[in-house]
C-alpha cells in the first residue's frame, strides 16, 4: 500500500480516492503542478494590482457581482465569504466523506486553474495528512456556484475557525491547528471564493457510493445464486447463448458471474428431470435486472472519473495565455444526473432482492418449512426479516424520486438554475446503505434455507458464500434476535469476505 497519493490533476484514480477516505492514506502535491499553481498565482497578484475587475477577487458574489472591491478590502472579502457561506445545517458528515472531499479539492486545485497560493493548496493537504476532520454538515447546498455551504465549513479550519475532529474528538478548529502545530492560514486576494466554488462535496459522496455500489453488486449476483439453489432453480437461464443475443454488456457478466457461482452445483443436477418449465422472473430473470444495474453503474464510473480530474471553480485562470474566463464548470448538473441514475440502480437491487427473501419465506413458493424455522408456530423464524426487507425497498421508491428534475433560483435570481445534485448525492448513499441490509438479509435467509434443505452439495462458489456466513452466524433453530445477524452479514459484505471467499473458487467476478 501506498504511503501517500501523488496528485496531479490529470490522472486520479476512484481506487486510489477510497485508500485516502478510508485508509488514511496521505497525499502529496506533484512537482509538475506547482509551476502551473504559481504561475496562476503570480496572475492574480497582478491583475489585483493592476485593478482588473475579477468576479469574486475584486467583486462581490452572486448577485453582488456588480459591486466593486477596493483592493484594501480584499482579503476580508475572501475571510467574509467563508463566514457568510457556511450556513449548513443537519448531521455533520462522515469522515472518509470529509477526507475524499480535501483530496478531490486539492486535486482540482493541482491542475493550476484555481489561482490559490501553493502556501494555501498545502495548508488544505495538511490537514488531511495530520488527521484533521472539518465538521461538514450534510444539507444546505443547492449543488451549483458548486457545493457552497459544505465547502466554507470545511475551508474555515483553515483559518482557526468553525470546528472539526482530531482523533475522534470535536473541538474548535483553532484547537485542531493548535494539536497537530499548524498555523492559521491568512486567506489572500481571491482564495476564499476559490476554495468553495467546486462540486467536491457530491462528487466525495458519488465517488464512495460508486465504489460501494460495485461490491454490492456482487454480493447480488452471489446472493440470487444462492437464492436460486435454495428454490431449485435451474442454471439453464444464464446459458451465454441467451446473452450474447441480447448483448448489453452487464446482463452479460451477470449471467456469467452466476453459471461460476453455481457450477459443480449437485442440488441444481439433482432436480433436472423435474416438470418445472422455467423459474419466476426474480431468478431467470437476475442477469437481466442485475445487469443493467451494472450497465448503470459503469456509465456513472465514467462520469464520476471524468469530474475527479476536472477544474470546478469560477473564474478559472488560464496561465498559458494568461486570461481568466468566467463560466459554470460548477454547476453539477452532469453528477445530479449520475446520483439520481446511480440511486435508481442501486434500488433495482433491492428491490428484486427482497422478492427472492419472500419466496425464501413463504412455503408455498419454496418447499421449505414456513419462514424457514423449525418448529413453526412456536418460532417465527424469518418472517420477520421480509417486513424489514420490505420496509427498506419501500423507503428507496420514496428516495428514488430524482432530485436533478428540481430547480429552486437563487442570489435573487442571478444563479437561476441548480442541480440539486448534493441531495441527489445524499439519497444515492442513503439507497445504497438500505440495499446493503436488504442484500445482507437474503444471503441470511439463503444460507438457513440451504442447511434446511438438504444435504447435497451446492455449487463452488454458492458452498463458498455459505462457509463464510456460517463461520459468523450459527444456523437458527429457534428465534434469536435476528438484527444481531444481519449486523453480522452486513459486516462481512461491506468487508469483502463473502466475494474474496467466491473469487478464490470461481475467479474474478466482474
Amino acid at each position: 500500500m501506498k504511503d501517500q497519493i501523488v496528485l496531479n490533476g490529470k490522472d486520479f484514480l476512484l481506487e486510489d480516492l477510497i485508500q485516502i477516505a478510508r485508509n488514511n492514506i496521505g497525499i502529496k502535491i506533484s512537482p509538475n503542478s506547482e509551476s502551473r499553481i504559481n504561475k496562476a498565482r503570480n496572475l492574480i497578484d497582478r491583475w489585483v494590482k493592476d485593478g482588473e475587475r475579477i468576479y469574486g477577487v475584486t467583486t462581490g458574489f452572486g448577485a453582488l457581482s456588480d459591486v466593486n472591491i477596493s483592493y484594501a478590502d480584499t482579503k476580508k472579502l475572501q475571510k467574509n465569504i467563508l463566514f457568510s457561506h457556511s450556513a449548513g445545517i443537519g448531521r455533520h458528515v462522515d469522515d472518509d466523506v470529509v477526507r475524499a472531499m480535501i483530496a478531490l479539492r486539492v486535486n482540482d486545485f493541482c491542475r493550476g486553474n484555481s489561482g490559490l497560493r501553493l502556501e494555501t493548496i498545502e495548508k488544505l493537504a495538511q490537514l488531511l495528512n495530520a488527521g484533521i476532520v472539518p465538521l461538514v454538515p450534510e444539507k444546505g447546498s443547492v449543488g451549483a456556484s458548486g457545493d457552497l455551504v459544505p465547502m466554507a465549513h470545511l475551508s474555515l479550519v483553515l483559518i482557526g475557525e468553525g470546528e472539526a475532529f482530531v482523533d475522534g474528538k470535536r473541538m474548535s478548529g483553532a484547537k485542531a491547528l493548535e494539536k497537530k502545530t499548524i498555523k492559521p492560514l491568512v486567506l489572500d486576494a481571491g482564495e476564499g471564493l476559490a476554495l468553495i466554488n467546486g462540486t467536491q462535496f457530491m462528487i466525495a459522496l458519488g465517488c464512495l457510493a460508486l465504489h460501494d455500489a460495485l461490491n454490492l453488486c456482487k454480493h447480488a449476483d452471489i446472493a440470487a445464486s444462492m437464492s436460486l439453489e435454495t428454490l431449485m432453480g435451474t442454471r439453464s437461464a444464464f446459458d451465454p447463448r441467451i446473452h450474447n443475443a441480447r448483448p448489453h454488456t452487464g446482463q452479460i457478466k451477470a449471467a456469467d458471474n452466476m453459471l461460476r457461482i453455481t457450477d459443480n452445483s449437485d442440488i441444481i443436477s439433482s432436480h433436472g428431470d423435474c416438470s418445472r418449465v422455467q423459474d419466476a422472473y426474480t431468478l431467470r430473470c437476475s442477469p437481466q435486472v442485475h445487469g443493467a444495474s451494472w450497465d448503470a453503474f459503469a456509465y456513472v464510473d465514467n462520469v464520476i472519473r471524468v469530474e475527479m480530474n476536472s477544474s470546478t471553480e469560477n473564474p478559472l485562470i488560464f496561465p498559458e495565455s494568461e486570461e481568466f474566463l468566467s463560466g459554470g464548470n460548477f454547476h453539477g448538473q452532469p453528477l445530479a444526473l449520475a446520483c439520481d441514475f446511480l440511486g435508481i440502480a442501486i434500488a433495482e437491487l433491492a428491490n428484486i432482492s427482497e422478492r427472492r427473501i419472500e419466496r425464501l419465506v413463504n412455503p408455498q413458493l419454496s418447499g421449505l418449512p414456513a419462514f424457514l424455522v423449525e418448529d413453526g408456530g412456536l418460532n417465527s423464524g424469518f418472517m420477520i426479516a421480509q417486513y424489514a426487507a420490505a420496509s427498506l425497498v419501500s423507503e428507496n421508491k420514496v428516495l428514488a424520486h430524482p432530485a436533478s428534475v428540481d430547480s429552486i433560483p437563487t442570489s435573487a435570481n442571478k444563479e437561476d438554475h441548480v442541480s440539486m445534485g448534493s441531495i441527489a448525492a445524499r439519497k444515492c448513499r442513503d439507497i445504497l446503505a438500505n440495499t446493503e441490509e436488504v442484500i445482507a438479509i437474503e444471503l441470511l435467509c439463503a444460507a438457513q434455507g440451504i442447511d434446511l434443505f438438504t444435504n447435497i452439495k451446492a455449487g463452488d462458489g454458492t458452498m463458498a458464500a455459505y462457509e463464510v456466513i456460517r463461520s459468523r452466524v450459527d444456523y437458527m433453530k429457534e428465534d434469536r434476535i435476528l438484527s444481531i445477524d444481519i449486523a453480522k452479514v452486513k459486516a462481512l459484505l461491506k468487508d469483502g469476505s463473502i466475494v474474496k471467499a467466491v473469487e478464490n473458487k470461481v475467479g474474478k467476478l466482474y
